[in-house]
Order: C-alpha cells, then sequence, then structure tokens
C-alpha cells in the first residue's frame, strides 16, 4: 500500500498535519517513537482551552481523535531510514517494516543539548527550565536566575524580569556596555563568578553553587539549550539546514515543503516555538501537502 503521506513524529506537529490530512480524506500513516520534546515537564501551560494539562494527555486524547478517522493509520515504531522512489517516498522502521507514500513529513522535532553542569539534567523540565512562556507564571515571582554563555543570553534575561527577581550568571560571557546599561534598567543582577552545581533535593531547586564556594537562593533556573535534529532522516534525505540563534533549523517554505521536492517539515525542527506554535505549522504543512497532492491528481496523464 502507497499512503498519500507518511508523517514522522506524532507530537502537535505531526498530529495537526495528519488531522488536516484525514479531513481532506486522504490516507495518512503516522510513525512515532513516543518521546516527544515536551515528556519531561509535568504541565503544559499557556495551550488555549486546556491550561495545565499534562503533555501526555493531551496528545493522548489528540492521538484518540485523530484515529477515529478510518484513514488514518499509526505505527508505534522509530523511522530510521528515508529515501526518494520513483513514485515518491520510502521509509524504513527499526521494527523492520518498509512504508511508501507519495508525500513526506518529518514532524521529528529536535533534541535539547543541555549545558554541562552538575545537577542540571535531573531538573530539566521542573525547576531547569527553558520557556518562561510556558513555566514563568508558576514559579510565582521570586529569585530566578539564567545560566548565560548564548548569544541570546542577555536579551532572554531582560525579558525574565517580568516574572521575578533575575540574576544572569554570565558563565563566561562577555556583556557588551549597552547590554549591561539594559539589563540594570530592567533590574537584572549579574553574576561573573562561575556556576560549578546547583543545589537542592532533585528536581527542585534551593540555588546556584558558584566556584568561590557561595550560594545563591533560585526558585527556578532558566537555560537556552542547543537544538539538534531529533532524527537522521532531515539529513539522510539532503534537506538543507540553517543555523539560528538556538541551533540548526531545516530550511522549508511558506508551505512548509523544504528543499528536497515532496519532503515537508513542521514543528520544532523549523520554528523556535512551543505546542501552539507546533500545532499551527502542522496545520499549515497539512493543508499544504493536500494543495500538492489535488495539483498533482489534477495534472494532465503522460501520453
Amino acid at each position: 500500500m502507497t499512503f498519500d503521506v507518511v508523517i514522522v513524529g506524532g507530537s502537535f506537529a505531526g498530529l495537526s498535519a495528519a488531522m488536516m490530512l484525514a479531513r481532506a480524506r486522504r490516507s495518512v500513516l503516522v510513525i512515532d517513537s513516543g518521546l516527544p520534546r515536551n515528556r519531561f515537564a509535568a504541565h503544559s501551560h499557556g495551550v488555549l482551552g486546556v491550561d495545565g494539562i499534562a503533555g501526555g494527555d493531551l496528545l493522548r486524547q489528540a492521538k484518540a481523535q485523530l484515529l477515529d478517522y478510518p484513514s488514518v493509520r499509526w505505527a508505534s515504531d522509530t523511522a530510521m531510514e528515508a529515501r526518494a522512489t520513483v513514485d515518491g517516498f520510502a521509509v524504513t522502521t527499526a521494527g523492520g517494516e518498509t512504508w511508501a507514500a507519495r508525500k513526506l513529513l518529518l514532524a521529528t522535532g529536535i533534541r535539547d543539548a543541555l549545558p554541562d553542569l552538575p545537577g542540571l539534567a535531573e531538573r530539566w523540565g521542573h525547576s531547569v527550565l527553558h520557556c518562561p512562556y510556558c513555566h514563568g507564571y508558576e514559579i510565582g515571582g521570586g529569585a530566578i536566575g539564567l545560566l548565560g554563555g548564548h548569544a541570546m543570553s542577555a536579551f532572554m534575561a531582560g525579558l525574565l524580569a517580568d516574572w521575578g527577581q533575575v540574576t544572569l550568571f554570565a558563565h563566561g560571557m562577555t556583556l557588551e556596555p549597552d547590554e549591561i546599561a539594559t539589563l540594570q534598567r530592567r533590574g537584572v543582577q549579574i553574576e561573573t563568578e562561575q556556576v560549578v552545581a546547583l543545589d537542592g533535593d532533585a528536581p527542585q531547586l534551593s540555588g546556584a553553587r558558584l566556584a568561590d564556594g557561595r550560594h545563591i537562593d533560585l526558585r527556578a533556573l532558566f537555560v537556552t539549550t542547543r537544538q539538534q535534529m531529533g532524527s537522521p532522516l532531515v539529513e539522510q534525505l539532503g534537506c538543507v539546514l540553517d543555523e539560528s540563534p538556538v541551533g540548526v533549523l531545516v530550511r522549508v517554505d511558506a508551505q512548509k515543503q523544504t528543499t528536497v521536492p515532496g519532503v515537508y517539515a513542521a514543528g520544532d525542527a523549523t520554528v523556535m516555538g512551543n505546542i501552539t506554535l507546533a500545532s499551527a505549522e502542522g496545520v499549515r504543512a497539512g493543508v499544504s501537502i493536500h494543495h500538492a497532492l489535488v495539483a498533482e491528481d489534477a495534472a494532465p496523464k503522460a501520453a
């Protein structure tokens, strides 16, 4: 069987695209490994209508609704290889299955490369965070930190001042005079001593321990991670990647098509975002793929 579309990745972008295609009565296969990026967070905030729901619960509800459409199939597996064929694409999974499709959507997301700091990984998604719009309100004000050393650190520290009393740990970075002045106007404290560890009973956080032995009280610590592709398929297929302030992103056009014809991408691998933005990008991709399928179906057949 050749599906109209194989979607690799069954999180928010992939599910949203699949819903659009299912409602267009197109055959869709979703291949999902069951490891969404936000699995480390207990709750998802800022999602209209379901604020505070656990991300896993939201995905289960969405999957159940999607599978009510008879043209959708689901494979709980990991896509290991993708290649172009005469009629479209073939995707091979870790389970040994090979699936054919006319179009391919990569909603494979990204991996967060965390800073190498003792105590950080075990607090990720709980008291060590990356998105203030997703988690900042729940901190409830008070002392929060930002681990610097990133091109966006000064900007992010000024932004975070709306959520609490911020200490920017420079962590080896050099701040420009105008950045320092801006941060001072926002009430941000700047700490130049190196952070060597995090304190408290994980996954909770009581503060940061500095190289000179001092302890700085913190309710939470924000970090800006480096993004890496969540799947090798992007590079296997030859999709062009662009550097961004947070790492690599897949280059796509307004229709969410990559630089490889017939291969689309949506979600965290293409845009710095959250659940809502990933879902919106998935909708855009699903509609664009449907338009492409219709155009092919309506094209004159070769003699």
